[in-house]
């Protein structure tokens, strides 16, 4: 006698399939990162990280005609100064690389959200995210720091600021500042847990941004832990951030469906450098079909409960579903 249950009736051709698919992905979901230098005509290409690029202002601008073609409307800046100081003065200059990017940006592309990453350690001699003295990051003194960057990426024309540097009590000092200068409505999108991940070796390398002592473990969250993450992610709201974020993406799925079955909000994963650097090198040897094993990573990361998704597969992502001439969706059953 047959089987009156066969979950396989389901899964016998692409039109079913795609009737019952529980989830899906669309281009809207992604934000592409990039990294801006200070200088002119300049593409310099990511050692670490194969079709990722510093660009300067001008090389960008063409980088995001590419990008509106796509169809990707958000993006996510990381600014890397010429000179770095033990006070991070290029992070809060009216005239550093973010700030002098924004409008130019929103001039040429008024359609692309411009999301701007609110962190000291690009732009701090020792690369730390925080103020040092005596090798200990000092907590009170960084939060003035990150509160006057994130006005001046507010003033600069940012839709949304993103503080990445861990430190207790930022998104309020964040806040507090933006409502103290008239952007009250100015979005946070907070990266509320953060881990300390070996999988950030190759940013570190695109933003000169590897720490001179020690590391980062004082102020980004143990691996082990999942409700620290809870409890981070509750202060970070009660503080006034509109979005949160989990970093890293891949290795933090439990996290990630925890995050948004506990809080029921919109919830940001950052697919960060280092699980991108994986799957570039082993498609590189021949070891990995990358776009089927890059669909099923971001696709693994929607369906963990992310609603945004950051990644530098964004832009493989849309060419991808370009030359298929189909949605993204489609390209689950891609050849």
């Amino acid at each position: 006698m047959a089987n009156e249950n066969q979950p396989r009736r389901m899964r016998s051709n692409e039109g079913l399939r795609k009737l019952v698919r529980e989830t899906t992905l669309s281009l809207d979901q992604f934000i592409m990162p990039y990294f801006l230098v200070e200088g002119n005509n300049i593409k310099d290409e990511i050692q670490s990280m194969p079709g990722q690029f510093r660009f300067s202002l001008d090389s960008f601008l063409f980088e995001l005609e590419e990008l509106e073609n796509l169809k990707i409307e958000h993006i996510l800046l990381f600014g890397i100064p010429a000179h770095k100081d033990n006070q991070a003065s290029g992070a809060y200059d009216p005239n550093g690389v973010i700030q002098k990017a924004i409008p130019e940006i929103k001039n040429r592309f008024p359609k692309l959200t411009v999301i701007t990453d609110v962190c000291l350690c690009e732009y701090m001699s020792h690369g730390h995210c925080g103020v040092v003295k005596n090798e200990k990051i000092l907590n009170e003194p960084t939060l003035f720091l990150l509160a006057k960057t994130a006005l001046s990426h507010a003033e600069a024309g940012a839709d949304i600021v993103a503080p990445s540097d861990m430190m207790d009590g930022r998104v309020r000092a964040i806040r507090h500042n933006l409502n103290e200068h008239g952007f009250s409505d100015l979005p946070i999108l907070s990266y509320a847990a953060k881990y300390a991940s070996a999988f950030y070796g190759p940013f570190r390398e695109a933003a000169g941004s590897a720490p001179e002592f020690g590391d980062r473990k004082s102020y980004q969250m143990d691996p082990a832990n999942i409700e620290e993450a809870l409890r981070e992610i509750k202060l970070d709201l009660e503080e006034g951030a509109d979005l949160i974020m989990i970093k890293p993406a891949l290795s933090y799925l439990d996290v990630i469906r925890a995050v948004k079955t506990t809080f029921h909000i919109p919830v940001a994963a950052y697919n960060v450098s280092g699980e991108y650097a994986m799957v570039k090198a082993a498609a590189a040897l021949g070891y990995l079909d990358e776009r089927k094993v890059v669909t099923e990573i971001l696709t693994a990361i929607s369906r963990a409960g992310a609603n945004v998704i950051l990644s530098y597969h964004a832009k493989d992502v849309a060419t991808w579903a370009q030359e298929a001439g189909t949605p993204f969706r489609a390209l689950f059953e891609k050849p």
